[in-house]
């Protein structure tokens, strides 16, 4: 048996398969066994340990150098980059990972990669880890996989292994089904590689594709995002940007103004005040890395890992009691219908879990209120008119804002809850001009596709088409409520008595602009009191916590983009 064994191990040597340590050790047990025939292994230029080393010594040396590549990665771009760094009001890549995981529960991968770019003089510096850290780890206790882009190496430069790092995370993280949370800091493509880097971005794009719907991901901006690496943000599901350290711009203030001959700061093209206001590129925006960090581990307990999961896994307890009855619900609603009224505070916030919610695009068409909420526990989107902004009408903007936020909750199956108090859809050249027949489709083909549990409570005004579009009993809602305030009619009675003669606005109010005639044909499931709503909403999402509804067979739909 000790003769075959030996054989076999020669066998192995002999054909050019270089041995590992262990076949030392092994000869070594064979000698010690008083095995016959041969008794040692020449494993000479196999490894070039010498023979005198013993088996710690060896692990020392390696280890040494393993511990000093790890050393390396660490340091990034140095003590003195990172100094810098600091003196910006910027963490590090290390520093924003350490603060957004549980503490101890970071595992990195590939801190050993290094660049392979020859060209310019790029091989006299292979800095470990190429500019990226990656890795996974746990928020509350949940996995997510992270990168962080490292500012301090190659000012965070995107190069063909630093893509091919971001990829292998993003890949793994839609394996198992974790969030993808990306750290951006980062000047770019690095040029010296060229086409190469070009081909990364490419592929960090393929898995933003391939992963929406299936993960969330969440970008956090923490520095500069310019040029072609803005797309990759672009295609996440929500944004989070530092007030003045961050900005993304696909060209950026010098190449504006060779152009256009305008002077523009980076701050006005691309910081985070005009991505949350104006442009609606993020989602919202914070006073430095810290807060940032802080918000996005409250974020994150709101969403599902994947879209494997329903909002039942982000179930936590409350003390907030199902039957609590809010009577300044009853107050809520002004007598003159004219007058506006803050919905956010006045009936979402007072009607969900604790009075918490989070806001999705704040300072974005703030005449829709988008965020996360719990009622009994579990995670709800809710989508609201704002009486207090442009009187709660839907225009071009709004109608962008809520369609991309359903298509979310609907993709990781999480319930929709639907606030209604609107006039119609914002009039004017500037509208049509702009599309707010293509773009409010969009509103209404998200409300329509969704399968998720949908419940509806009209609060005032609902004319005209929007009273289709937001989440109405024809768009397959599973409850629609209304409050006895709500006016729900083709048009107002002021614009209603131009076009009927011979009618009052009373009568036509009386009529018309009542609850009772869409509950008498049965678009409304019920008209109930403004305290009762919390309860109703609670035991409503749990006889839908089993729906299922499936759309019919296509490859895909066709959303007027």
């Amino acid at each position: 048996m000790r003769k075959s064994l030996v054989s076999l191990c020669k066998t192995k040597i002999s054909s050019s398969i270089k041995p590992s340590y262990s076949l030392r050790s092994f000869s070594n047990q064979l000698n010690i066994l008083g095995a016959k025939g041969p008794t040692s292994f020449d494993i000479s230029g196999v490894m070039d340990i010498p023979d005198k080393q013993s088996p710690p010594e060896i692990l020392r040396k390696y280890q040494e150098r393993i511990d000093s590549v790890k050393k390396e990665a660490k340091l990034g771009g140095g003590s003195a980059r990172i100094e810098k760094q600091h003196q910006k009001g910027k963490l590090t890549a290390r520093e924003r990972i350490d603060l957004l995981l549980d503490e101890g529960s970071f595992r990195e991968y590939d801190s050993f990669v290094r660049h392979r770019c020859t060209d310019f003089g790029m091989e006299k510096d292979t800095p470990a880890g190429d500019g990226v850290v990656t890795g996974h780890g746990t928020i509350n206790g949940r996995l997510v996989f992270v990168f962080s882009q490292d500012f301090t190496v190659f000012g965070g430069s995107l190069s063909e292994t630093h893509a091919q790092k971001i990829c292998k995370i993003m890949d793994k993280a839609m394996e198992v089904g974790a969030p993808v949370i990306g750290i951006n800091d980062s000047g770019g493509a690095r040029i010296q590689e060229g086409v190469a880097s070009l081909a990364g971005y490419a592929e960090v794009f393929q898995r933003n594709v391939d992963a929406s719907g299936v993960v969330p991901q969440i970008s956090l901006i923490c520095g500069p995002c310019a040029g072609g690496a803005v797309y990759s943000p672009a295609m996440t599901d929500f944004i989070f940007m530092v007030r003045n350290t961050s900005y993304m711009f696909v060209t950026g203030p010098d190449v504006v103004h060779s152009v256009t001959r305008e002077t523009v700061t980076s701050e006005q093209l691309g910081g985070a005040t005009t991505h949350t206001a104006v442009s609606g590129v993020a989602h919202r925006a914070f006073d430095n890395d810290i807060e940032l960090i802080k918000y996005t581990r409250e974020f994150i307990n709101y969403l599902p890992s994947s879209n494997r999961e329903g909002s039942q896994s982000t179930l936590v307890s409350t003390n907030d009691p199902v039957d609590r009855k809010d009577y300044s619900l009853d107050y809520s609603i002004p007598a003159d219908p004219n007058t506006p009224y803050n919905m956010l505070n006045g009936v979402i916030k007072p009607i969900v879990d604790e009075h918490k919610f989070f806001e999705i695009m704040p300072d974005f068409a703030k005449n829709i209120i988008t965020g996360f909420a719990r009622m009994g526990g579990q995670t709800v989107a809710i989508i609201a008119n704002q009486p207090q902004e442009l009187a709660g009408v839907l225009d071009i903007n709004s109608s962008i804002k809520a369609a991309r936020f359903v298509r979310f909750a609907n993709a990781f199956n999480i319930p929709i809850l639907t606030f209604v108090d609107v006039p119609g859809f914002l009039p004017g050249t500037a509208q049509e001009y702009g599309g707010i027949i293509r773009h409010g489709a969009k509103l209404l083909f998200a409300y329509a596709e969704a399968t998720v549990p949908k419940i509806t409570v009209i609060t005032r005004k609902a004319y005209g088409g929007a009273y289709d579009v937001m989440s109405s009993k024809h768009l397959r809602g599973d409850y629609n409520y209304a409050w006895a305030t709500a006016n729900i009619a083709v048009m107002g009675p002021a614009g209603a008595v131009k076009i009927i003669k011979g009618i009052s606005e009373d009568e036509y109010r009386e009529k018309f602009a009542t609850p009772l005639l869409a509950a008498g044909r049965g678009f409304l499931d019920d008209v109930i009191k403004p305290h009762e709503t919390r309860q109703k909403i609670i035991e409503d999402l749990e006889v839908l916590r089993t729906k299922k509804r499936d759309a019919p067979k296509k490859k895909i739909s066709n959303i007027p983009l």
